[in-house]
């Protein structure tokens, strides 16, 4: 690729704003101040998922909030990411009640004959690193009319980007980004489905984010990476281009 000025080794390209992790696939984030990053993404990331009693030896198909958009009302916390146990993980349900990920009476709650089943690798639906940036939030949900809650596009990272203009991610496709003491390749955009359309904070979903993201941005937003160092990420760290 063509290295802009923006993209060459060791210029900062932004600032790690906000850190985020989703111990059980399509419920809500959990937010960090640090977190180690592995080959398999985000420590404890995506770890878990429910899924229907039809589903087939590997897994599928998930529930997900495309199925059942109250899910996003559903606060999981890690309480130990080496755990491989239920009982690491606790769920705080909308009505208020705090499960063990254990506990059959949340798999009752979220119907549809859910079971839990933990995949060591993460369920992810493409890379195990996702980014975005503050200004691509806020120029997109400015668009759609929509609060302007990051969580609705489910990154790991957050980065404020120097640039001050959004969409910057787009041009970190192709480099390396060192972040912290992780380095992590970007590999390509991330092509958005109707999960962006359910507002995190009410669990509700309307329609025109994820038509905003097509018209203007050919269905993509954010970026998606892999591992090519493995390190401890933070809240203000500097982002910078490795190669």
């Amino acid at each position: 690729m063509d290295q802009t000025a923006a993209a060459r080794p060791g210029v900062p390209v932004g600032i790690v704003a906000r850190l985020w992790r989703y111990p059980v696939k399509s419920m809500a984030a959990e937010a960090l101040t640090s977190g180690r990053v592995s080959w398999t993404g985000l420590a404890g990331d995506r770890k878990w998922a429910f899924v229907r009693p039809a589903s087939s030896h590997h897994g599928f198909p998930w529930l997900t909030i495309r199925d059942n958009p109250a899910m996003s009302g559903y606060v999981p916390t890690l309480l130990d990411p080496g755990r491989p146990d239920k009982s690491a993980v606790q769920v705080r349900a909308p009505g208020g009640r705090t499960y063990s990920l254990a506990d059959p009476g949340l798999a009752d709650e979220l119907g549809a004959g859910a079971r839990v089943m933990r995949l060591d690798r993460g369920t992810f639906d493409a890379m195990p690193v996702s980014l975005i940036t503050t200004d691509t939030v806020s120029a997109l949900c400015e668009l759609a009319e929509v609060p302007g809650n990051e969580v609705r596009f489910r990154p790991n990272l957050v980065i404020t980007p120097t640039a001050g203009a959004p969409y910057a991610e787009d041009e970190w496709v192709g480099c390396s980004l060192r972040i912290g003491e992780t380095i992590v390749r970007i590999d390509r955009r991330d092509t958005r489905c109707i999960v962006v359309n359910v507002d995190p904070g009410t669990g509700r979903p309307d329609a025109a984010l994820l038509k905003v993201i097509g018209r203007h941005r050919g269905a993509c937003a954010g970026v998606y990476g892999t591992t090519v160092r493995p390190g401890l990420v933070q809240v203000g760290d500097l982002v910078r281009i490795a190669a």
